[in-house]
């Protein structure tokens, strides 16, 4: 690996890690840059799980105290989103990945319309219980329904995987995007560690462009959990939102056109 290629991952990977931690949508950088040095598709995919991780896992760690309570649900949050995952990854080493690339500007446009309205649709669900006689309408981050078709899909393919799980998890959360990002960033961690498991045991992986590529994650996981801490949720919703529209015209275009 030379000095130029080293010169591109590392700043890839800090801006990766960076929108990974507040926003989601890394691997619209991250992943275009690996098939720019040479890696095969296939391999630039697992290559690109495996730098993420980590940083994806230090961002959650940062904003810890807004993590889930550590209980019999939470161990349910760590099942799912490792299960799913690894499903995802059996399916990209076994199948061809058109089916999914079709499917995924209507995920991520779903998503950010979901994160965009979550307030007013939580709202709206909770009104319709009520006026059915229930008491409220309630759902948990922890919820497995919600986590294990998005960690199969991150285990997958991982493009925009963030940007979707932090529109299902608004709901969750009633809009409150700190909450819902802290636990996206866990879910994200898990998913594409048991991922990178897989892919690692498969010989999927290039080495030195990851562990290259991941360094920069790091430092960037670190610094944007810090910066999603501080930002108004109101300037995130609005930058979330901006980024999730442009993956979604980003990725519509590469496969439908």
């Amino acid at each position: 690996m030379t000095l130029h290629t080293i010169l591109i991952l590392i700043p890839t990977g800090f801006i990766g890690g960076l929108m990974a931690a507040m926003v989601g949508g890394a691997s619209v950088i991250t992943f275009p840059v690996l098939l720019t040095i040479g890696l095969p598709p296939v391999v630039a995919t697992a290559s690109n799980l495996v730098a993420v991780s980590a940083g994806n896992l230090l961002a959650a760690v940062t904003d810890r105290a807004r993590l889930p309570p550590v209980d019999r649900a939470f161990v349910g949050l760590v099942a799912a989103s490792v299960l799913g995952a690894l499903i995802g990854a059996v399916l990209l080493l076994a199948t061809p990945t058109r089916m999914f690339e079709v499917l995924i500007p209507l995920l991520l446009g779903f998503a950010t319309i979901l994160f965009a309205f979550a307030g007013r649709v939580t709202q709206w669900l909770r009104a319709r219980a009520q006026a059915r006689g229930r008491s409220g309408w309630t759902m948990s981050v922890t919820s497995i329904p919600l986590l294990l078709p998005v960690s199969v899909y991150g285990g997958y393919f991982g493009a925009g995987a963030g940007t979707l799980l932090l529109g299902v998890l608004m709901l969750a959360t009633g809009g409150d995007y700190r909450s819902a990002n802290v636990t996206k960033n866990l879910v994200s961690s898990l998913n594409t560690f048991a991922a990178s498991v897989w892919f690692v045991v498969n010989g999927a992986v290039s080495w030195p462009q990851t562990l290259t590529m991941m360094a920069g994650c790091l430092v960037g996981g670190f610094c944007g959990a810090h910066l999603a801490r501080r930002v108004p949720q109101q300037v995130m919703r609005v930058v979330v939102v901006v980024v999730g529209a442009a993956l979604t015209i980003a990725f519509a275009w590469r496969y439908w056109f």
